[in-house]
């Protein structure tokens, strides 16, 4: 009788005919297919046939490790994912190893960086050759980290590439964690830059600016800046320091200063015909009336000039209540702006990412049940949206007005057509990138090497790395 051969819930495979010397598989029946995490995925002829050409990132929660690959193309296939949404899939057949095995299986590509495992072994692998015990892990080995880095250590990048700061506050958000990984997978130094433990030194002969201790930042090719509102004064400030030493900062202070006044935002909107939605703005409790009647009365939103992620921005159900919020808000010398409530939109916007002048990508925000804010940080629910050429050009434009170079401009569907909300200058990543699967902070990173002029060589279109057999751990 044949001994029975376990897989558990999660497995180590090598994939040698692509060049993977290791990849974590989720071992699931449920799908039928096989399928690899892959971005860049192009088709091309060699020898009269198909192939397909593409980047894996096989290291799970780290991206800064990239395998060029490929193979003859097998088919393109229309596969749903675990979220419902269906989308073309290129698919190739390869050797996979599998602890003692070997055996050839068929794997769909698929471009969705947000996948939990960078691989999953479906039913037709399966089928035949093992029995599934999800109570546990790796009954075909398990390998080390250190194993597993020192497999890996080839493929590192050399670092020759540019020096970037990221302005920011908090190392441990996805949004400043992932940009860090994306330039340091394209061979970038990103060092992280606390706002509040840099300073300057003003002077007409030798500008600096200083880090905590006196290191003098003197080495930077760009600046990537996160600047949380509450420091928007002294982060811009620091921006045009860097400015004036000749750093490149993706999004200029004079940028992110506009964007963040929305009063001012507001009206270069309205005089460069770009629709929002009707919106007032008084200093006199006098004219609160007359304010909620201009917008066409209850019920409507009132906003902080500086909210952000849907944090000071009110929904007033009645007259009354608008006019007790408009001047409970003025009695304590708070600048608001009351805008009309567009109830048509059933509590969804759209954001759309720009980067560099073009929409790089775009996810429907729902707002949760008894909310009219459909803003990730405050419940919102991100899906995948095509957007309309008209609400791809309002988006482009909007960012444009306020020359950003990176902006999230929120949208929203109106009877009238699609209305401008705001403009981010430090748009978040997760929700974007968990949403669409696309790699957006490497797409920032590429704006930078563009603006700069910088010339990256693929050392995997010139140097194939050479597969190494792995050590299992003891």
């Amino acid at each position: 009788m044949a001994e029975i051969d376990f897989l558990g819930s999660e497995e180590w495979c090598q994939l040698e005919e692509l060049g993977i010397p290791l990849v974590k598989a989720r071992v699931d029946s449920g799908a039928k297919t096989s399928s690899i995490q892959a971005n860049k995925i192009k088709i091309f002829s060699k020898d009269l046939e198909e192939w397909v050409r593409f980047e894996v990132n096989p290291i799970q929660d780290n991206r800064s490790i990239s395998i060029l690959c490929q193979a003859k193309l097998v088919d393109i296939r229309n596969v749903k994912s675990s979220v419902g949404i269906s989308e073309e899939r290129p698919v190739i057949k390869t050797n996979l190893k599998l602890g003692g095995k070997s055996f050839e299986i068929e794997v769909t590509l698929a471009n969705r960086n947000a996948m939990e495992y960078r691989m999953i072994l479906g039913r037709e692998a399966i089928n035949g050759r093992y029995v599934i015990d999800s109570s546990k892990g790796f009954f075909q080995g398990n390998f080390s980290d250190e194993g597993i880095k020192e497999l890996y250590r080839p493929f590192e990048n050399n670092k020759q590439g540019l020096t970037i700061g990221l302005l920011a506050s908090n190392p441990n958000l996805y949004s400043n964690k992932r940009l860090i990984e994306a330039g340091e997978a394209r061979g970038h130094e990103v060092i992280f830059l606390n706002v509040e433990n840099a300073y300057m030194k003003l002077d007409a002969s030798s500008p600096e600016v200083r880090y905590r201790g006196g290191n003098i930042l003197d080495k930077f090719d760009a600046v990537i800046p996160r600047i949380k509102p509450s420091i928007t004064f002294y982060g811009c400030a620091l921006l045009r320091q860097f400015d004036n030493l000749g750093v490149y900062c993706l999004n200029s202070s004079d940028a992110i200063s506009k964007s963040r006044d929305k009063l001012y935002a507001s009206q270069l909107f309205s005089k460069n015909d770009i629709h929002i939605p009707i919106t007032g703005f008084a200093k006199s409790p006098m004219d609160t009336k007359d304010l909620i009647r201009m917008v066409n009365g209850a019920p409507l939103i009132i906003k902080l000039l500086e909210s952000t992620q849907g944090v000071g921005v009110v929904l007033a159900e009645t007259n009354k209540a608008a006019e007790s919020v408009i001047n409970a808000f003025k009695s304590v010398q708070t600048n608001i702006l009351v805008q009309e409530f567009i109830k048509e939109a059933n509590g969804q916007d759209i954001r759309c990412f720009v980067v560099n002048g073009k929409v790089v990508a775009s996810m429907q925000r729902q707002a949760q049940k008894g909310e009219f804010r459909a803003n990730i940080h405050q419940g919102g629910k991100a899906s995948l949206i095509k957007i309309t050429s008209e609400e791809r050009k309002l988006a482009v434009k909007s960012a444009k007005m306020l020359n950003l170079d990176v902006a999230g401009v929120d949208l929203i569907r109106s009877n009238r057509g699609p209305l401008l909300l705001e403009v981010n200058s430090s748009p978040g990543l997760e929700g974007i990138e968990s949403a669409t699967g696309l790699d957006i902070a490497n797409v920032m990173i590429e704006t930078i090497e563009k603006k700069l002029n910088y010339g990256r060589l693929n050392s995997a279109d010139k140097h194939p790395k050479k597969y190494v057999e792995p050590q299992k751990s003891a």
